[in-house]
């Protein structure tokens, strides 16, 4: 839940910024952009993981240096497992986003620009609260999807008690353990806590599509 509530909040201020530029923006490269972004949903977790641990482990420049500065490995701990939730969870938290943003008329944003307001401003007072359902179903969704990711999590932090062990590596150890009772457990948390997010963005989906109306 920490890993889930931690990249939720990182991922917030970021999933607005990109979702608007690519909503909004017209520049040479917003395709690739874009593909780029939203690649982690069509990438094998396995090949993403692979390519993270290459990209953190201690003979890399990122993970030297991570490991210089702060004395720990960057691979295998909290600080390199929340990395590598960022970067799997980007399309859960953009996508939402930025079709909330798509769905603002331009008029809108061209009667305030008439008006004199600011951007800065635009963002606060107009775009936002006009995007808030796609945005929280953003939030709502990366929450969801942490907490079951199990390809990634499991090769970047392996199953470190206290440390990288999530709810789903928590599953299968269970499983390999042949604790049954408490995979089950487990198991059916995480599924009810699945079917309410997805009840949740649903129903703010509809509220988008209601509001437009």
């Amino acid at each position: 839940m920490w890993l889930a509530l931690a990249t939720a909040a990182i991922l917030l201020p970021l999933g607005i910024y990109w979702a608007r530029l690519i909503a909004f923006g017209e520049f040479r490269g917003k395709p690739l952009l874009e593909a780029a972004l939203t690649l982690p949903l069509v990438l094998p977790p396995t090949v993403l993981g692979y390519y993270l641990l290459v990209m953190m482990g201690a003979g890399s420049p990122l993970g030297a240096l991570w490991e210089r500065l702060t004395g720990h490995p960057l691979a295998f701990s909290f600080s390199g497992l929340l990395v590598a939730s960022i970067l799997f969870n980007i399309p859960f938290a953009l996508m939402p986003m930025q079709r909330a943003f798509e769905a603002i008329a331009p008029e809108v944003r061209q009667a305030a620009a008439c008006c004199g307001i600011s951007r800065w401003r635009t963002l606060w007072r107009i775009e936002l609260p006009l995007a808030w359902p796609g945005i929280i179903s953003g939030m709502v969704m990366t929450v969801a999807h942490t907490m079951g990711e199990f390809g990634v999590v499991l090769m970047i932090g392996g199953s470190i008690p206290g440390t990288t062990r999530t709810v789903a590596i928590s599953i299968y150890d269970s499983v390999q353990a042949f604790d049954m009772r408490a995979a089950g457990t487990m198991s059916a948390a995480l599924l009810a806590f699945s079917l309410a997010a997805l009840a949740l963005t649903n129903w703010l989906a509809r509220r988008r599509l209601q509001a437009r109306a």
